[in-house]
């Protein structure tokens, strides 16, 4: 029973820093219609630049007990990038999938070199400072409150963006602009204005995402290319272009990557494959998606 927790603690952990990042992918891809391989560069770079930005905060004698506001600043911090990688994509809005999606592969290499040159390629950690907050004990098993904060922060970003995209002016006309950007254009929206802050949106929550798993876990070149297979095997289980779905789905992804892992770590990635293949074959456009019309 209490393996049985630890697996779902940690698919659960797993699934709300995934979620962060397919949240942006599916924004960027709701309005700008643009499958944003460069993701997983984004998610790296917030896990390099929130480890120098913390132990730059240590330094300057600010006390680790701040880590999370420190990793929360950090991941906002480097997704100010946004804007300027957004200038490069409108280059291809009105070119055919292909363009773009050989536009954001291309940005995804080069940041990846820029992390490389910038870094190095050995990977970097923040050593044992998660377990500054302590941990929590319950039900025979212990969650590191580090865990329990990422996954309540997630919550409350998701809550966030929830209301922001339902309650504000600025949500509903993101709405409309994904549902017809002609038409909201013609009554005076600034489509150009609009595509900076939700790309920018984006770029910030896949930072955010790769700054807050650094305290448990390393960053390196890798996870680029696996966090992109995840992150777009939570589009196609959810539905592209649904928030709801990248819940779903960041779930799905994340409990099965957990109990793949300590049933037999080389399933990882076979599992969920599978699911994907199975949502697919039954439910082509994903659990929350539109059927293409």
């Amino acid at each position: 029973m209490t393996a049985f927790i630890d697996i779902v603690l940690s698919g659960i952990f797993h699934a709300a820093v995934l979620f962060l990042l397919a949240g942006g992918l599916q924004l960027v891809f709701g309005v700008q219609k643009i499958v944003n391989l460069s993701c997983g560069a984004f998610y790296a770079l917030g896990a390099y630049f929130g480890i120098t930005f913390v132990n730059l905060a240590i330094q300057q004698g600010i006390s680790s007990s701040y880590l999370l506001a420190l990793i929360l600043l950090a991941g906002m911090i480097i997704g100010l990038v946004g804007p300027l990688i957004e200038r490069l994509l409108r280059l291809v809005y009105q070119r055919e999938e292909g363009f773009q999606l050989l536009l954001t592969f291309a940005i995804m290499l080069v940041l990846e070199d820029l992390i490389r040159m910038l870094w190095g390629a050995t990977p970097m950690t923040l050593g044992n400072i998660s377990m500054v907050y302590g941990k929590l004990n319950f039900a025979s098993t212990t969650l590191p409150v580090y865990k329990a904060l990422v996954i309540g922060s997630s919550i409350c970003l998701a809550l966030a963006l929830g209301w922001m995209l339902q309650r504000t002016n600025f949500g509903r006309i993101v709405r409309a602009t994904a549902e017809n950007r002609r038409m909201s254009e013609a009554l005076g929206v600034n489509g150009v204005w609009i595509n900076v802050a939700i790309f920018t949106l984006g770029t910030m929550l896949g930072t955010l995402g790769g700054a807050l798993v650094v305290p448990t876990s390393a960053a390196s070149l890798d996870m680029i290319s696996e966090v992109v297979v995840e992150a777009f095997a939570v589009v196609v289980i959810g539905g592209l272009g649904s928030m709801r779905g990248a819940l779903v789905g960041a779930l799905i992804v994340g409990l099965m990557r957990a109990f793949a892992v300590y049933a037999y770590a080389e399933l990882e990635l076979l599992l969920i494959y599978l699911i994907v293949i199975l949502v697919l074959i039954i439910k082509p456009s994903g659990l929350y998606g539109k059927a293409a019309e």
